[in-house]
């Protein structure tokens, strides 16, 4: 299987067997409001100075270029403990590094933006870094479904938060072209020439009709008219594209993206990787089940333990799961992951080679994250459903809490089942865990 036909990398399957209520998101931007639980609250002193920011219609990298001219600082010195989806109302704290005050002349805090705004300001003694937050508190209309279809919504609501949900990677880690992985895969394997054709030629992945004049230009390296063409929004692709038409190589292009770019590529190739395997354990119901080999996470302390067939028959780790204790871990491969072991850990390398890339590769490159392990399964709280109808129209309104790392897209799928919230179960599902790991003996 060639690069261009890697597995789709969004989630495969259902969770649930309830109903789907269908329905369409995001029709309007303040139909999806994200709000930061916070660990902590600022001090009121310190060299730091914390910022409420609600934004909407507004990226993360726009919201930090805007910080960075307000304030006149880099964009190192701007900490956050999580970027948020630009098709939203969000709600979020930032810090700035502002150790002498506000810059000369500035007697107060505003910004002169329509779509950003600062809520509040305070002091703290630290920057703020990303997982800095317990999690996020979402409340969602669905729109395009009769709001009789709200106790449809509660049932998989209850149903979730009951029995945790899977933590699965939505479609916005892999891009809008849903080819961040595949970079990923051509970053490790140092493919250059075959990134510049995924980022700017005809001969990649599915693009959006507009881009069809500058890809066309660039299958004929013509990188100076293409160029003019890119807009600032294609950040990737204006600077690849710039740096070619200068008469840079295809390397020297691509590495002047920088470091958090390329990082987050290799990352969503190990995004991939672990929702394939999810995809299995779904399919086999062992979400919310260990079996020998595996790593146990801990959701007190997010470390991990080993268990094995002596730990599986002591009858301790049932109990453990029951009460969400304990879950099993997937992959987020790299050189500091803490692997599997036996058929596990054969099986978690099998769904990272079907991406195209080896365990030892991804550990090697010179762009990749450190590695970790991720459970499984994570609890939804603070669930509630309405029904209802606004100057827009009906719609089901769900409000729910996630862990950070979770993601909301991801809850709202298996609620809605349908097209709009991401495709459903596709085929193949089934291929790793269904004859090596579904007769085994697991806790519970």
């Amino acid at each position: 299987m060639g690069l261009s036909g890697l597995p789709d990398p969004r989630p495969q399957r259902y969770f649930t067997d309830t109903p789907g209520i269908g329905g369409s998101l995001k029709v309007r931007p303040e139909d999806f409001v994200v709000e930061e639980i916070p660990i902590y609250e600022p001090s009121g002193s310190g060299e730091h100075l914390y910022l409420g920011i609600q934004k909407q219609g507004v990226s993360h990298g726009e919201l930090l270029a805007v910080l960075a001219d307000r304030f006149r600082v880099r964009e190192s010195a701007i900490g956050y403990a999580g970027m948020k989806d630009k098709h939203a109302v969000t709600r979020q704290v930032v810090s700035i590094h502002l150790p002498r005050g506000l810059p000369a002349g500035d007697g107060e805090l505003r910004l002169d933006h329509d779509r950003i705004a600062i809520l509040w300001a305070d002091r703290h003694l630290n920057k703020i870094r990303r997982g800095h937050l317990v999690g996020n508190r979402f409340s969602i209309r669905i729109r395009d479904v009769e709001p009789l279809r709200a106790p449809a919504a509660h049932a998989s609501l209850r149903e979730i938060a009951a029995r945790g949900m899977p933590t699965w990677y939505g479609p916005q880690r892999f891009g809008y072209r849903l080819n961040n992985h595949l970079l990923g895969s051509m970053l490790v394997r140092r493919q250059w020439n075959a990134i510049v054709d995924e980022l700017l030629t005809t001969r990649g992945s599915p693009y959006p009709a507009h881009q069809e004049e500058r890809r066309r230009l660039g299958d004929e390296a013509r990188w100076a008219e293409a160029h003019e063409l890119w807009t600032v929004a294609d950040r990737s692709e204006r600077i690849v594209c710039g740096r070619l038409a200068r008469g840079a190589t295809p390397e020297q292009a691509i590495r002047r993206i920088g470091p958090v770019t390329l990082n987050f590529w290799t990352s969503a190739l190990s995004s991939a990787a672990f929702n394939r395997m999810l995809d299995e354990r779904v399919a086999c119901g062992l979400v919310d089940q260990l079996v020998d080999g595996d790593l146990a996470w801990k959701h007190d302390s997010r470390a991990v333990f080993a268990v094995d067939g002596r730990l599986l028959a002591s009858g301790e780790l049932g109990p453990r799961l029951s009460a969400f204790e304990i879950s099993p871990s997937g992959p987020l491969w790299g050189s500091r992951m803490t692997e599997a072991a036996g058929e596990v850990a054969k099986l978690e390398r099998q769904a990272l080679r079907e991406l195209e890339v080896e365990s030892a590769q991804l550990d090697a490159a010179e762009f990749a994250p450190d590695g970790r392990r991720r459970p499984y399964r994570e609890q939804v709280s603070n669930v509630d459903v309405e029904g209802g109808f606004d100057e827009h129209g009906p719609y089901v309104r769900c409000v729910f809490d996630l862990p950070r790392g979770m993601y909301a897209t991801v809850v709202l799928r298996e609620i809605m089942k349908n097209a709009d919230a991401d495709h459903g179960g596709g085929p193949g599902a089934g291929w790793l865990l269904e004859e090596s790991m579904a007769g085994d003996g697991h806790g519970g």
